[in-house]
């Protein structure tokens, strides 16, 4: 089932504005809940985690900044 234009800018505008900041705020509790790591180690987990919520959503963001390819050209 594909996301129309419109429900892709809704979901992706949802998702950036509610879900992200949701996501940073599990992401640092999930870091702080494990034993102390050196600063690399740590880094690299905040990297890996930072990047990884992207890649499933990817579909949502695909074209999101092109013009709608279902409006109608006479304006």
């Amino acid at each position: 089932m594909a996301l129309s234009y419109k429900a892709r800018r809704r979901w992706s505008l949802l998702i950036l504005v509610i879900g992200l900041p949701v996501y940073a705020v599990l992401a640092v509790n999930l870091v702080a809940l494990l034993p102390v790591l050196p600063k690399f180690l740590e880094f690299i987990l905040y990297v890996v985690l930072g990047t990884a919520w992207a890649f499933p959503l990817k579909f949502v963001f695909k074209g999101i900044g092109q013009v709608d390819p279902d409006a109608d050209d006479n304006s």
